[in-house]
């Protein structure tokens, strides 16, 4: 049973329908996007000192937040999304912790996917990004088509490489750049005009995040901080996971894995809005404009 959020203060705006799957939450609304790249927003939960994944057979981030309600506010950000946009790695990383083909990336709650419909959201469709694209589609469930539509974002090699294995007919394709290295900018007009994505939930993970944010693309950011103290360096006796043991990572991943900003061109962000339950800690911030 999910509990309802305590709003601590919220400048966002309104819903854009009445509906009673917004109870526990309250009102969640979004500006209109611009004409040339949809609305882009994340969604992370961190520890108190800013850890997204202890890494090893733990590595997800509801093994830090070990909060239904964040569960709910995830199905409640995808409910608003005309799609989902995810790292390759994420999901290579889901697959070897949990197997069985690893996850599909849905909305679970009944309510919300009844929101969704109504909010004239389309089938749920989730969207890889990956420059190598080293990877056999028919070994991962989200792929297979039967719960949500799906599309890779790769460069020209990566095309081609995908060219070369077993696809399934339903994955789209999309070239966005040359080498290993997409273009996100291009990616996300793409998505605007010729795919009609007009909100796009961006959960990551950290690396492509950092990527997205370093090229401006991010306009809002849903943080859960919850009120645990992981630490970044791992300690030595965390068991690594099975993927890890040839070569175990020595720190934990942030929010923010990619080349940071100088203070010159570093982002600034407005908090929109904070909610809590009990100990957990729900922001929203939108990024200002630059001076």
């Amino acid at each position: 049973m999910v509990q309802n959020f305590e709003i601590l203060f919220d400048r966002g705006e309104p819903s854009p329908a009445d509906d009673p799957a917004y109870a526990p939450y309250g009102q969640l609304g979004f500006p209109r996007p611009a004409a040339d790249r949809p609305w882009i927003y994340s969604n992370f939960v961190q520890s108190l000192d800013g850890v997204a994944s202890f890494k090893g057979r733990y590595a997800t981030g509801a093994d830090i937040s070990q909060s239904p309600e964040d569960r709910w506010l995830m199905d409640l950000l995808r409910a608003h999304a005309d799609a989902v946009l995810l790292g390759i790695n994420t999901l290579l990383e889901e697959t070897s912790l949990h197997g069985d083909r690893g996850p599909a990336y849905t909305i679970e709650e009944l309510p919300l996917q009844q929101l969704r419909r109504k909010l004239g959201r389309k089938r749920e469709t989730n969207i890889f990004v990956t420059g190598a694209a080293q990877l056999q589609l028919d070994r991962y469930r989200v792929f297979d088509g039967d719960l949500v539509d799906t599309m890779i974002i790769t460069t020209t090699a990566g095309a081609s490489r995908l060219a070369q294995k077993k696809t399934h007919p339903n994955v789209k394709v999309m070239v966005a750049g040359e080498g290993n290295i997409v273009d996100l900018p291009r990616a996300m007009r793409v998505l605007r005009q010729e795919h009609g994505i007009e909100y796009l939930l961006c959960e990551g993970g950290p690396t492509l995040y950092g990527y997205m944010s370093r090229a401006g693309l991010i306009d809002e950011k849903f943080l859960t901080i919850s009120p645990v103290e992981i630490g970044l360096l791992i300690p030595p006796e965390q068991e690594p996971s099975e993927a890890e043991k040839k070569n175990p990572p020595k720190e934990r991943p942030t929010t923010f894995m990619a080349p940071g900003f100088i203070k010159e061109n570093a982002p600034w962000w407005q908090w929109i809005s904070c909610r809590r339950i009990g100990d957990h800690q729900f922001n929203r911030y939108r990024r200002k404009a630059s001076a």
